[in-house]
């Protein structure tokens, strides 16, 4: 009985997330209530509230949780959330390594970029909110910085703006390739990005 009642949990917490995303993305973050949240996932405001304390509070599950299990993120004491895949892939350095980091990571891109699009609307109107991709953004250059210090490349200095222009690149990329016409096949765009990264990491 107690495994039904956490499953239900665990599945009224997920229609809430599913649902506000949802809202998100084609009302606005500013324009969607709690109310509205708690409607789509056919459940009350009081049941929203006994899993997440205010919008903003979703809108950081969104990012911590379904982001970061999208990119195999886990939790680090050090940077908050580490992809131990990208350390090893730039501490490798092989363009084989790249390419295939970046083509799994592109296989995520449907799920990842409405979650960056709508946390990025919301973190201009929530004071809360503020910086929230970013955030994420600072952890994955972190990987980059700890994979080229594992492999003992460049000065220390370097290594963390090579980090910041290889997710710049990648960051654009991904949130325009859907809308974007670049007269590039998906598997030139993946190419494209890997020669541009093998030269900034190695």
């Amino acid at each position: 009985m107690a495994n039904l009642r956490q499953a239900q949990k665990q599945m009224t917490r997920r229609l809430l997330l599913e649902s506000g995303l949802e809202l998100f993305k084609t009302k606005g973050y500013a324009a969607t209530t709690v109310d509205d949240i708690a409607t789509a996932a056919g459940t009350t405001r009081v049941t929203f509230y006994a899993y997440f304390p205010s919008r903003s509070e979703l809108m950081k599950a969104l990012i911590d949780e379904q982001l970061n299990e999208a990119l195999q993120r886990v939790s680090s004491p050090e940077h908050g959330s580490t992809a131990q895949g990208l350390v090893a892939t730039v501490a490798d350095g092989t363009p084989e390594a790249f390419t295939a980091w970046l083509r799994r990571t592109a296989d995520s891109w449907p799920a990842i970029r409405p979650i960056i699009r709508v946390g990025r609307d919301a973190a201009a109107v929530d004071p809360e909110l503020v910086d929230l991709v970013e955030r994420w953004l600072e952890e994955a250059i972190s990987d980059i910085e700890d994979g080229l210090t594992a492999a003992g490349r460049f000065a220390p200095h370097q290594r963390r703006f090579r980090g910041v222009l290889a997710m710049a690149e990648l960051d654009y990329v991904a949130q325009h390739w859907d809308g974007a016409d670049w007269k590039l096949t998906r598997e030139q765009m993946l190419d494209e990005l890997s020669t541009s990264w093998v030269r900034l990491l190695t």
